[in-house]
């Protein structure tokens, strides 16, 4: 070994015993972590389950989800926290308030984003505009044209969120309401093509605004054996997203299904059920230059 190159790596070697570190630990690429909490299809549902033995007994509830997710984001430095539709309809609460309660504890909780889902028009989307306003999160849906209703200037197509040093965008897709929602409910909102809409403003996000990670919150459903648009469709027919995450179809996922896109890239997409039973948590950490990431799922269920 040459004089100069001994001395450099002892000095190295030196440094880390100094400091307690391990000579392998210099080597490593320095990580930024961002935690992803995410629900779907909470459909109303304010308490628990009743414990009567039943398949759900005891499980979910406002409370014990906003408690878990307090303890994540003192455990976590940054966390995002997002919904994918059906916030509303499903138990008497909705009925009562027409989804003012929903509104307000998602608030409460943090909330940063939800898109939304054919159920939030339930109560017509005047009530959903009124409700809106005690939202302290961001509606984010890109297929939805509201310009000629009341909810126009309410529903952003992306926003972008700065979590440390990690930029993320998030946008969101809904499903088609002609057949599940009468027209008298939601009035004019126009649908267009979640698959294209979902490419333009990935690609702006992306390529335009240099995200490092593109979140999309879809209530389309996760797949379909009929000829129907779903999460699988979406993943494999766009490009710039890295993760989907779905609701309408009341799916509990372990784990994300991976699937390549367009340009035959990785996509996580993942859902959690329905009710608030379960907490989804993904952990996506980035190296230094963002070039390579690595994404891990510990989901949660709300006893």
């Amino acid at each position: 070994m040459k004089r100069r190159t001994f001395i450099r790596q002892g000095g190295l070697v030196s440094f880390g015993l100094a400091t307690g570190l391990h000579h392998t630990d210099l080597y490593k690429p320095k990580m930024s972590t961002l935690t992803i909490l995410h629900t779907n299809d909470v459909h109303s549902r304010i308490e628990a389950f009743p414990k009567d033995g039943s398949r759900y007994s005891g499980l979910g509830g406002a409370a014990k989800r906003a408690s878990l997710i307090d303890k994540i984001r003192k455990e976590q430095d940054n966390v995002l926290l997002l919904d994918a539709g059906d916030m509303f309809q499903g138990t008497p609460y909705f009925n009562f308030f027409g989804g003012e309660l929903e509104f307000k504890l998602m608030s409460q909780m943090k909330y940063d984003a939800a898109t939304i889902g054919n159920h939030d028009f339930d109560a017509g989307i005047d009530t959903l505009h009124k409700q809106a306003k005690q939202a302290s999160f961001e509606l984010i849906n890109c297929n939805y044209d509201f310009s000629n209703t009341v909810m126009n200037g309410q529903v952003k197509p992306y926003k972008v969120y700065q979590k440390g040093d990690i930029k993320v965008g998030v946008l969101g897709v809904g499903i088609e309401l002609d057949s599940l929602v009468p027209q008298s409910l939601y009035k004019e909102t126009q649908y267009a093509d979640p698959i294209k809409q979902a490419n333009k403003y990935a690609q702006i996000l992306k390529q335009d605004m240099g995200c490092h990670y593109v979140i999309c919150l879809s209530h389309l459903g996760y797949k379909y054996k009929e000829n129907k648009v779903s999460d699988h469709d979406l993943a494999a027919q766009t490009s710039n997203i890295d993760l989907i995450l779905g609701g309408h179809t009341h799916t509990f996922l372990k784990k994300p299904t991976i699937i390549g896109n367009a340009n035959g890239k990785q996509v996580h997409v993942n859902q959690v059920g329905w009710a608030g039973i379960v907490l989804g948590q993904m952990q996506v950490s980035f190296e230094k230059n963002f070039k390579n990431k690595c994404v891990s799922c510990n989901p949660k269920v709300i006893k």
